[in-house]
């Protein structure tokens, strides 16, 4: 690696499961040291340097680690919180939990995963910190009558209730942030505790960081304080991933498109106040963190995701319509000694999986799809399954209630049998499909423009309905994507032949036109969010960038069902918009912007009518350059 760095091939790093290492901090910087006398002997940029991590909750990534951000993936979970109606959360919680029977609340399945994970695959790791931790305990004699049992319960319950992959403790102990994780995992534990095991997490706290190390003298113990420490850091990461990611997810489903990698599927929705915070947060810290919508870990593609997230405000159609397909699959089922074939909680799954991979050009008459699709549904279908590991799992496979599964989804997708449940699947993927597109036509538009490096992951200039891996792993036909882009093709033939995604190819070649010629606005710029006023004032995200080099103003709609009605385009009525406009503050005012997919100039006097500005497209980027150069 350093090597190639040597010889100018690298302008970056990416550091897969950081969280594995026993010191990332260590790491990282000792990466950044030498990186820079590289840099110095044959000079250049910097070296980028991006560490895949999933931060929970308010977790922020260390500043010094020495790193310029995440690889992207909280980006991704702002815009997804960011276009979920948070009225359509109670309903599709409780359609979830009446329907499969599973808890309602997400962190119910995180504890029962992690408890799972801990009782079985990672027994032996737990068993071995335990065992060390003995014999710390061993050493002090106000804690030498602590029992193997107790300190392995009590271990157990804290990894348990860990609300993020680790902490970061080391020869200096917790930082703030990692102290207040502690507590919140130690105050959780001793609920789930007997009276006799509380006092163990009191020493487990002191032991596992609450004390720094370089307040023990040198020595054997302190060597082995060191070791523990790592180890309870180390299993406490692929504990939260083998719980959340690889079970979790699998097995709670209000709705899908809350559940990927680097998601909280506790959170359903964030305002656009949220997203703007996190915007500037990001601008102030990691101005060069990656921004992605996907990635070679997702669970379902990014544009999957934003039609699945149109489910947020149609959640009453929906769970009339989950009735009428259960009724409609009755024959489809089997009946096996455990209980239906597919379960109704995988059933449930499967459904909303299908809404959301559901090929744009599929007849709508219940007519048989294909059986490429077919097979990318049955491989996605059974390691769903095994990863839930309610029914089947990847270690004891229940090869009658996969096959089951298997020829229900078959039947589902192509005997004729089932054509009148795949009809009305169709008719209600067809319904979500434009709203979906400007949801993905958005979330593209906003990773290309909001701070940070938009990350464009192989292939997905296209629409991306892609399952999780292998799937989303696929080749990608670049000659065809080539040949889309070659010849300039007007708005209206774009938004008329939406479905061939030439329309999310041309924003991002557009944009990165724009970044190409101004990459000081886009790298440097201001944030400031903008105002909105008007009858549908919270269906628009609106910002500028701004710096010494110009500004450019960034609009795109949200929770915009309503507004798009029964339209076939992804694109709202310029009608439908109303009174709703831009307020924009002096210093963005009396002047005339141009539109990247605007037709015509656009004028401000302060105002600018959404009616105007999203007049030919689904959304749009307004700039004025210091020195004006049409892209």
């Amino acid at each position: 690696v350093f090597q190639l760095l040597e010889d100018g091939l690298l302008d970056g790093l990416r550091i897969d499961h950081v969280d594995g290492l026993a010191d990332p901090r260590g790491y990282c910087r000792r990466l950044r040291r030498r990186s820079e006398r590289i840099r110095a002997r044959r000079g250049g940029a910097p070296m980028l340097l991006y560490v895949e991590k999933i931060l929970g909750g308010e977790e922020r990534l260390p500043e010094d680690w020495l790193c310029d951000g995440t690889t992207g993936y909280d980006f991704m979970n702002q815009v997804s919180l960011l276009q979920h109606d948070p009225r359509g959360e109670r309903p599709l919680r409780e359609l979830w939990q009446r329907v499969s029977g599973r808890p309602e609340a997400f962190l119910d399945e995180v504890y029962q995963a992690r408890q799972l994970v801990l009782a079985g695959s990672l027994a032996g790791d737990l068993e071995n910190l335990a065992q060390g931790l003995l014999r710390v305990a061993r050493a002090d004699l106000a804690s030498r009558d602590l029992t193997l049992g107790g300190i392995r319960r009590a271990l157990f319950q804290l990894l348990a209730r860990f609300p993020v992959y680790r902490t970061y403790a080391g020869a200096c102990g917790r930082s703030v942030q990692d102290r207040e994780v502690f507590r919140y995992a130690a105050e959780a534990a001793r609920e789930d505790l007997d009276e006799a095991d509380r006092a163990v997490l009191d020493h487990l706290e002191r032991w596992l960081g609450g004390q720094p190390l370089r307040e023990l003298p040198p020595g054997p113990l302190r060597r082995l304080r060191g070791e523990l420490l790592a180890r309870f850091q180390q299993l406490s990461s692929p504990t939260a991933a083998k719980a959340v990611e690889d079970t979790a997810c699998y097995r709670s489903a209000a709705l899908l498109s809350r559940n990927d990698v680097g998601f909280d599927p506790q959170r359903f929705a964030a305002s656009a106040e949220e997203f703007h915070a996190a915007c500037e947060a990001r601008r102030l810290a990691s101005p060069r963190a990656l921004l992605a919508t996907a990635s070679h870990d997702h669970k379902r593609g990014e544009d999957a995701r934003a039609r699945l997230a149109a489910l947020s405000e149609l959640a009453p159609w929906f769970a009339r319509n989950v009735e009428h397909w259960q009724s409609l699959a009755t024959p489809l089922r089997r009946d096996l000694a455990e209980g239906p074939a597919p379960s109704p909680g995988d059933e449930l799954i499967l459904f909303q999986a299908l809404l959301g991979s559901w090929p744009l050009d599929a007849p709508c008459d219940g007519a048989a799809l294909d059986q490429a699709f077919l097979a990318r549904m049955r491989e996605w279908q059974c390691k769903a399954l095994r990863e839930a590991k309610l029914r089947t799992r990847w270690t004891a496979p229940d090869e009658d209630y996969e096959r089951a599964c298997a020829d229900y989804l078959e039947q589902l997708l192509r005997a004729p049998l089932a054509q009148a449940l795949r009809q009305s699947l169709g008719n209600a993927a067809a319904r979500l499909m434009p709203a979906g597109a400007l949801n993905g036509l958005a979330q593209c538009l906003l990773r290309l423009t909001c701070p940070g490096i938009p990350d464009l992951y192989q292939g997905r200039e296209d629409w991306d309905f892609s399952l999780v891996d292998p799937d989303n792993r696929r080749p990608v036909d670049f000659a065809r994507h080539a040949a889309a882009l070659a010849a300039p093709t007007p708005f209206p033939e774009l938004l008329e032949h939406w479905r061939d995604g030439r329309i999310k190819q041309t924003l991002i070649a557009r944009v990165l036109g724009l970044r190409r010629m101004q990459p000081g606005l886009f790298r440097d710029g201001d944030y400031l969010p903008l105002e909105v006023s008007g009858e549908h004032a919270e269906r628009v995200l609106a910002f500028a960038r701004r710096s010494r080099h110009g500004c450019l103003l960034v609009v795109v709609p949200r929770l915009a069902c309503a507004l798009l009605g029964h339209a076939t385009q992804p694109q709202v009525p310029a009608e439908a918009w109303g009174d709703t406009c831009l307020l924009l503050p002096p210093s963005l005012s009396e002047c005339t912007y141009s539109g990247l997919f605007s037709t015509m100039p656009l004028p401000s006097d302060g105002h600018l009518s959404l009616s105007e500005v999203l007049a030919d497209f689904p959304v749009n980027l307004l700039y004025r350059l210091a020195q004006e150069d049409t892209p």
